[in-house]
Protein backbone atom coordinates (compact mmCIF):
# COMPACT_ATOMS: atom_id res chain seq x y z
CA UNK A 1 0.00 0.00 0.00
CA UNK A 2 1.44 3.10 -1.52
CA UNK A 3 2.33 5.94 1.26
CA UNK A 4 0.01 8.91 0.78
CA UNK A 5 0.12 12.44 2.04
CA UNK A 6 -3.31 13.26 4.31
CA UNK A 7 -4.39 16.63 6.28
CA UNK A 8 -6.24 16.04 9.36
CA UNK A 9 -8.39 18.88 11.47
CA UNK A 10 -9.09 18.53 14.60
CA UNK A 11 -11.69 21.08 16.83
CA UNK A 12 -11.78 19.34 20.29
CA UNK A 13 -14.58 19.95 22.89
CA UNK A 14 -12.36 22.66 24.49
CA UNK A 15 -13.68 25.05 21.57
CA UNK A 16 -10.91 27.32 21.23
CA UNK A 17 -9.94 26.77 17.38
CA UNK A 18 -8.46 23.98 14.69
CA UNK A 19 -5.72 22.46 14.57
CA UNK A 20 -4.38 21.18 11.42
CA UNK A 21 -1.52 18.25 10.33
CA UNK A 22 0.31 16.87 7.74
CA UNK A 23 1.26 13.32 7.68
CA UNK A 24 2.48 10.59 5.24
CA UNK A 25 0.98 7.40 6.10
CA UNK A 26 0.03 4.26 3.90
CA UNK A 27 -3.14 3.52 6.18
CA UNK A 28 -1.26 0.93 8.64
CA UNK A 29 2.09 2.20 8.97
CA UNK A 30 3.52 6.50 10.00
CA UNK A 31 6.08 7.45 7.32
CA UNK A 32 6.78 10.90 7.72
CA UNK A 33 5.21 13.84 9.47
CA UNK A 34 4.46 17.31 7.78
CA UNK A 35 4.62 20.81 9.44
CA UNK A 36 1.37 21.21 11.64
CA UNK A 37 -0.31 24.96 12.87
CA UNK A 38 -3.35 26.07 14.93
CA UNK A 39 -6.28 29.03 14.14
CA UNK A 40 -7.02 30.06 16.90
CA UNK A 41 -10.78 31.11 17.41
CA UNK A 42 -12.15 35.02 17.93
CA UNK A 43 -14.14 34.94 21.30
CA UNK A 44 -17.10 36.21 19.03
CA UNK A 45 -17.08 32.56 16.96
CA UNK A 46 -16.58 30.89 20.18
CA UNK A 47 -19.18 32.44 21.87
CA UNK A 48 -21.69 31.20 19.23
CA UNK A 49 -19.65 28.03 18.84
CA UNK A 50 -20.29 26.95 22.47
CA UNK A 51 -24.09 28.18 22.04
CA UNK A 52 -24.54 25.01 20.15
CA UNK A 53 -23.17 22.39 22.42
CA UNK A 54 -25.87 20.21 23.77
CA UNK A 55 -27.69 21.12 20.28
CA UNK A 56 -29.25 23.94 21.46
CA UNK A 57 -30.40 26.97 20.23
CA UNK A 58 -32.68 27.88 16.36
CA UNK A 59 -31.38 25.30 13.91
CA UNK A 60 -30.40 28.28 11.05
CA UNK A 61 -28.40 29.61 14.06
CA UNK A 62 -26.40 25.93 14.56
CA UNK A 63 -26.44 25.75 10.27
CA UNK A 64 -24.59 29.24 10.25
CA UNK A 65 -22.11 27.96 12.97
CA UNK A 66 -21.22 24.61 10.92
CA UNK A 67 -20.78 26.72 7.69
CA UNK A 68 -18.73 29.37 9.27
CA UNK A 69 -16.66 26.42 11.29
CA UNK A 70 -16.13 24.96 7.59
CA UNK A 71 -14.71 28.17 6.01
CA UNK A 72 -12.52 28.73 9.10
CA UNK A 73 -11.13 24.94 8.77
CA UNK A 74 -10.73 25.63 4.97
CA UNK A 75 -8.34 28.20 5.78
CA UNK A 76 -6.69 27.01 8.17
CA UNK A 77 -6.20 24.20 5.31
CA UNK A 78 -5.06 27.12 2.92
CA UNK A 79 -2.33 27.81 5.61
CA UNK A 80 -0.92 24.39 6.05
CA UNK A 81 -0.54 23.87 2.27
CA UNK A 82 1.20 26.94 2.15
CA UNK A 83 3.63 26.66 5.28
CA UNK A 84 4.18 23.04 3.51
CA UNK A 85 4.80 24.42 -0.19
CA UNK A 86 2.08 21.60 -1.45
CA UNK A 87 -0.23 22.13 -3.63
CA UNK A 88 -4.03 20.62 -2.81
CA UNK A 89 -3.27 18.20 -5.87
CA UNK A 90 -0.25 16.80 -3.03
CA UNK A 91 -2.75 15.57 -1.13
CA UNK A 92 -5.05 12.18 -0.94
CA UNK A 93 -7.15 13.15 1.86
CA UNK A 94 -8.55 15.33 4.17
CA UNK A 95 -10.12 13.89 7.49
CA UNK A 96 -12.31 16.24 8.63
CA UNK A 97 -13.69 15.99 12.57
CA UNK A 98 -15.65 18.75 12.72
CA UNK A 99 -17.58 19.93 16.16
CA UNK A 100 -18.55 17.51 18.41
CA UNK A 101 -22.15 19.71 19.71
CA UNK A 102 -23.90 16.68 21.59
CA UNK A 103 -22.83 13.13 21.91
CA UNK A 104 -25.13 10.38 23.44
CA UNK A 105 -23.83 7.06 22.54
CA UNK A 106 -26.61 5.62 24.94
CA UNK A 107 -29.49 7.18 22.77
CA UNK A 108 -27.32 6.04 19.20
CA UNK A 109 -26.69 9.90 18.87
CA UNK A 110 -23.88 11.86 17.77
CA UNK A 111 -23.33 15.23 16.42
CA UNK A 112 -20.16 16.87 14.96
CA UNK A 113 -21.30 19.98 12.99
CA UNK A 114 -18.95 21.07 9.88
CA UNK A 115 -20.16 20.40 6.03
CA UNK A 116 -17.56 17.56 4.35
CA UNK A 117 -19.22 18.59 0.62
CA UNK A 118 -18.45 22.14 1.28
CA UNK A 119 -14.93 21.67 2.59
CA UNK A 120 -13.85 19.16 -0.34
CA UNK A 121 -15.29 22.29 -2.68
CA UNK A 122 -13.68 25.25 -0.82
CA UNK A 123 -10.10 23.39 -0.84
CA UNK A 124 -10.05 21.11 -4.16
CA UNK A 125 -8.86 18.15 -1.92
CA UNK A 126 -11.39 14.98 -0.82
CA UNK A 127 -12.81 15.15 2.71
CA UNK A 128 -13.47 12.30 4.41
CA UNK A 129 -15.81 13.36 7.84
CA UNK A 130 -19.10 11.90 10.01
CA UNK A 131 -16.22 8.93 11.83
CA UNK A 132 -18.20 8.98 14.76
CA UNK A 133 -21.85 7.89 13.44
CA UNK A 134 -21.54 4.41 12.28
CA UNK A 135 -19.89 3.38 15.44
CA UNK A 136 -22.70 4.89 17.51
CA UNK A 137 -25.60 3.28 15.22
CA UNK A 138 -23.73 -0.49 15.94
CA UNK A 139 -23.78 0.43 19.05
CA UNK A 140 -20.57 1.46 19.94
CA UNK A 141 -19.94 4.85 22.09
CA UNK A 142 -18.35 6.51 19.22
CA UNK A 143 -15.44 7.48 20.86
CA UNK A 144 -12.41 7.64 21.42
CA UNK A 145 -11.44 6.93 18.31
CA UNK A 146 -7.65 8.06 18.21
CA UNK A 147 -6.01 4.76 19.68
CA UNK A 148 -5.62 2.92 16.22
CA UNK A 149 -3.36 5.83 15.98
CA UNK A 150 -1.79 5.95 19.40
CA UNK A 151 -0.87 2.08 18.67
CA UNK A 152 0.75 3.08 15.58
CA UNK A 153 3.09 5.87 16.85
CA UNK A 154 3.97 3.70 20.16
CA UNK A 155 5.07 0.58 17.24
CA UNK A 156 7.98 3.40 16.27
CA UNK A 157 8.93 4.24 19.96
CA UNK A 158 12.44 3.04 21.18
CA UNK A 159 12.22 -0.77 23.16
CA UNK A 160 13.18 0.69 26.71
CA UNK A 161 9.62 2.30 26.79
CA UNK A 162 8.35 -0.56 28.04
CA UNK A 163 4.83 -1.53 27.93
CA UNK A 164 2.50 -2.05 29.02
CA UNK A 165 1.69 1.72 28.09
CA UNK A 166 -1.08 4.30 28.65
CA UNK A 167 -1.38 7.30 26.38
CA UNK A 168 -4.01 9.59 28.38
CA UNK A 169 -5.40 12.54 26.17
CA UNK A 170 -6.41 15.27 28.01
CA UNK A 171 -8.71 18.13 26.15
CA UNK A 172 -11.78 19.15 27.40
CA UNK A 173 -13.26 15.07 28.12
CA UNK A 174 -10.07 13.03 29.14
CA UNK A 175 -9.82 9.50 27.49
CA UNK A 176 -6.87 6.90 27.56
CA UNK A 177 -5.51 4.14 25.46
CA UNK A 178 -3.76 1.14 26.98
CA UNK A 179 -1.55 -0.53 24.59
CA UNK A 180 -0.30 -4.14 26.03
CA UNK A 181 2.80 -5.75 26.43
CA UNK A 182 5.25 -5.84 23.19
CA UNK A 183 4.37 -9.75 22.98
CA UNK A 184 0.65 -8.96 22.75
CA UNK A 185 -1.34 -9.07 18.96
CA UNK A 186 -5.01 -8.35 18.15
CA UNK A 187 -7.61 -6.04 19.65
CA UNK A 188 -6.46 -7.80 23.07
CA UNK A 189 -3.41 -5.47 23.07
CA UNK A 190 -5.55 -2.02 22.73
CA UNK A 191 -8.01 -0.70 25.26
CA UNK A 192 -9.98 2.53 25.28
CA UNK A 193 -12.27 4.68 26.88
CA UNK A 194 -12.81 7.86 28.26
CA UNK A 195 -11.71 8.81 31.87
CA UNK A 196 -14.30 11.53 33.00
CA UNK A 197 -13.36 15.11 32.75
CA UNK A 198 -10.27 16.64 31.24
CA UNK A 199 -9.90 20.60 30.92
CA UNK A 200 -13.52 21.62 30.22
CA UNK A 201 -14.45 22.37 34.40
CA UNK A 202 -10.85 24.25 34.99
CA UNK A 203 -11.69 25.96 31.98
CA UNK A 204 -14.94 27.32 32.62
CA UNK A 205 -14.13 27.78 35.84
CA UNK A 206 -11.55 29.93 34.75
CA UNK A 207 -13.34 31.86 32.25
CA UNK A 208 -15.69 32.51 34.81
CA UNK A 209 -13.63 34.01 37.77
CA UNK A 210 -10.52 35.08 35.94
CA UNK A 211 -11.84 35.97 32.42
CA UNK A 212 -9.28 33.70 30.63
CA UNK A 213 -10.16 30.69 28.63
CA UNK A 214 -7.14 28.48 30.74
CA UNK A 215 -5.86 28.30 34.14
CA UNK A 216 -2.71 29.67 33.01
CA UNK A 217 0.43 27.46 34.15
CA UNK A 218 -2.12 26.20 36.70
CA UNK A 219 -1.95 29.68 38.81
CA UNK A 220 -5.07 29.57 40.12
CA UNK A 221 -5.46 26.13 41.34
CA UNK A 222 -1.78 26.16 42.84
CA UNK A 223 -3.16 29.09 45.00
CA UNK A 224 -5.45 27.28 46.47
CA UNK A 225 -6.45 24.31 48.52
CA UNK A 226 -8.17 21.39 47.30
CA UNK A 227 -11.61 20.49 48.99
CA UNK A 228 -11.87 16.35 49.68
CA UNK A 229 -15.67 16.24 50.40
CA UNK A 230 -16.05 18.24 47.31
CA UNK A 231 -14.01 16.08 45.51
CA UNK A 232 -15.39 12.57 47.26
CA UNK A 233 -18.84 13.87 46.23
CA UNK A 234 -17.67 14.42 42.58
CA UNK A 235 -16.15 11.05 42.15
CA UNK A 236 -19.32 9.52 42.95
CA UNK A 237 -20.35 10.24 39.61
CA UNK A 238 -22.33 6.82 38.59
CA UNK A 239 -19.87 6.91 35.20
CA UNK A 240 -16.75 6.08 37.07
CA UNK A 241 -18.71 2.93 38.22
CA UNK A 242 -19.61 2.00 34.21
CA UNK A 243 -16.86 -0.99 33.10
CA UNK A 244 -14.59 -0.07 29.69
CA UNK A 245 -15.55 1.32 27.03
CA UNK A 246 -17.22 4.21 27.98
CA UNK A 247 -17.74 7.65 26.45
CA UNK A 248 -18.87 11.15 27.53
CA UNK A 249 -20.46 14.46 25.85
CA UNK A 250 -18.10 17.44 27.04
CA UNK A 251 -20.87 18.15 29.42
CA UNK A 252 -21.40 15.57 31.25
CA UNK A 253 -20.17 16.83 33.97
CA UNK A 254 -20.70 20.42 35.72
CA UNK A 255 -19.14 22.66 38.43
CA UNK A 256 -22.07 23.47 41.07
CA UNK A 257 -20.64 21.13 43.73
CA UNK A 258 -17.90 23.75 43.76
CA UNK A 259 -20.00 26.95 42.93
CA UNK A 260 -19.69 28.00 46.81
CA UNK A 261 -15.85 28.03 46.72
CA UNK A 262 -13.77 30.68 46.14
CA UNK A 263 -12.12 30.92 42.81
CA UNK A 264 -8.23 29.30 43.74
CA UNK A 265 -10.10 26.64 45.85
CA UNK A 266 -12.58 25.85 43.31
CA UNK A 267 -9.56 25.62 40.56
CA UNK A 268 -7.56 23.19 42.96
CA UNK A 269 -10.28 20.69 43.36
CA UNK A 270 -11.62 20.89 39.95
CA UNK A 271 -7.63 20.04 38.96
CA UNK A 272 -7.59 17.41 41.59
CA UNK A 273 -10.87 15.88 39.93
CA UNK A 274 -9.57 15.11 36.84
CA UNK A 275 -6.24 13.88 38.26
CA UNK A 276 -8.19 11.55 40.53
CA UNK A 277 -10.46 10.60 37.65
CA UNK A 278 -7.93 9.28 35.30
CA UNK A 279 -6.23 7.84 38.31
CA UNK A 280 -9.35 5.51 38.99
CA UNK A 281 -9.02 4.12 35.77
CA UNK A 282 -6.57 1.99 36.21
CA UNK A 283 -8.61 -0.48 37.40
CA UNK A 284 -10.30 -1.03 34.40
CA UNK A 285 -6.78 -1.88 32.51
CA UNK A 286 -5.91 -5.75 31.82
CA UNK A 287 -2.14 -4.67 33.56
CA UNK A 288 -1.00 -1.46 35.55
CA UNK A 289 0.99 0.74 32.75
CA UNK A 290 4.67 0.83 33.00
CA UNK A 291 4.44 4.77 31.28
CA UNK A 292 2.21 7.16 31.24
CA UNK A 293 2.42 9.75 27.93
CA UNK A 294 0.00 12.43 27.86
CA UNK A 295 -0.99 14.62 25.32
CA UNK A 296 -3.60 17.02 24.93
CA UNK A 297 -3.69 21.09 26.51
CA UNK A 298 -3.50 19.61 29.65
CA UNK A 299 0.29 18.75 29.75
CA UNK A 300 0.69 22.18 29.66
CA UNK A 301 -1.19 22.68 33.42
CA UNK A 302 2.06 21.56 35.80
CA UNK A 303 -0.52 21.43 38.74
CA UNK A 304 -2.68 18.88 36.66
CA UNK A 305 1.10 17.15 35.87
CA UNK A 306 2.21 16.91 39.16
CA UNK A 307 -1.62 15.85 40.71
CA UNK A 308 -1.18 12.53 38.13
CA UNK A 309 2.21 12.00 39.15
CA UNK A 310 1.42 12.18 42.71
CA UNK A 311 -1.71 9.23 41.92
CA UNK A 312 -0.21 6.70 39.18
CA UNK A 313 1.93 4.42 40.19
CA UNK A 314 4.68 5.19 37.06
CA UNK A 315 6.99 7.87 35.43
CA UNK A 316 4.20 10.61 33.62
CA UNK A 317 5.93 12.80 30.92
CA UNK A 318 4.47 14.87 28.00
CA UNK A 319 4.22 12.54 24.58
CA UNK A 320 7.04 15.05 23.11
CA UNK A 321 9.64 13.60 25.01
CA UNK A 322 9.17 11.07 23.02
CA UNK A 323 9.14 13.02 19.93
CA UNK A 324 5.87 13.13 19.08
CA UNK A 325 3.59 16.51 18.57
CA UNK A 326 1.51 16.96 21.69
CA UNK A 327 -0.44 19.60 20.14
CA UNK A 328 -0.49 18.53 16.98
CA UNK A 329 -1.16 14.56 17.59
CA UNK A 330 -5.47 14.54 17.18
CA UNK A 331 -5.12 16.48 14.01
CA UNK A 332 -2.57 13.79 12.87
CA UNK A 333 -5.01 11.85 14.11
CA UNK A 334 -7.37 12.03 11.61
CA UNK A 335 -5.28 12.46 8.78
CA UNK A 336 -4.65 8.83 9.44
CA UNK A 337 -8.03 7.68 10.27
CA UNK A 338 -9.07 9.06 7.08
CA UNK A 339 -6.30 7.07 5.18
CA UNK A 340 -7.97 3.82 6.84
CA UNK A 341 -11.52 5.21 6.15
CA UNK A 342 -10.44 5.51 2.01
CA UNK A 343 -8.42 1.94 2.35
CA UNK A 344 -11.94 0.55 4.64
CA UNK A 345 -9.72 -0.75 7.14
CA UNK A 346 -11.07 -0.56 11.05
CA UNK A 347 -11.04 2.62 13.36
CA UNK A 348 -13.11 1.30 16.17
CA UNK A 349 -12.69 -1.91 17.53
CA UNK A 350 -14.56 -3.64 20.52
CA UNK A 351 -12.24 -2.42 22.82
CA UNK A 352 -12.05 0.74 22.41
CA UNK A 353 -15.27 1.73 21.45
CA UNK A 354 -17.45 -1.30 22.55
CA UNK A 355 -18.88 -1.78 19.13
CA UNK A 356 -19.85 -5.56 18.04
CA UNK A 357 -16.90 -5.94 15.82
CA UNK A 358 -14.08 -4.04 14.04
CA UNK A 359 -15.49 -1.22 11.74
CA UNK A 360 -14.60 1.60 9.24
CA UNK A 361 -16.29 4.59 9.75
CA UNK A 362 -16.22 7.66 7.81
CA UNK A 363 -18.23 9.27 4.99
CA UNK A 364 -16.45 10.06 1.54
CA UNK A 365 -16.81 13.08 -0.25
CA UNK A 366 -15.28 13.66 -3.91
CA UNK A 367 -14.35 17.04 -4.92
Amino acid sequence: MAAKWAIGLMSGTSGDGVDAALIRADAERIHEFGPELSVAYDPAFRDRLKACYGGKGPRAEIDAVARELTERHAEAVRQLLGRAGMLPTDIAIIGFHGQTIHHAPHERLTWQIGDGALLARLTGIDVVNDFRTADVAAGGQGAPLVPIFHKALADMLPPEVKRPLAVLNIGGVANVTWIGPNDSTGEGALLAFDTGPGNALIDDWAQRHEGRPVDLGGALARAGRIDDDVLAQLLSHPFFDLPAPKSLDRNAFHSKMVDHLNAADGAATLTAFTAAAIARAVHLFPEPPQNWLVCGGGRHNPVLMEALAERLDAPVRGVDEVGWNGDALEAQAFAYLALRSLARLPISFPTTTGVPVPMTGGTLHRV
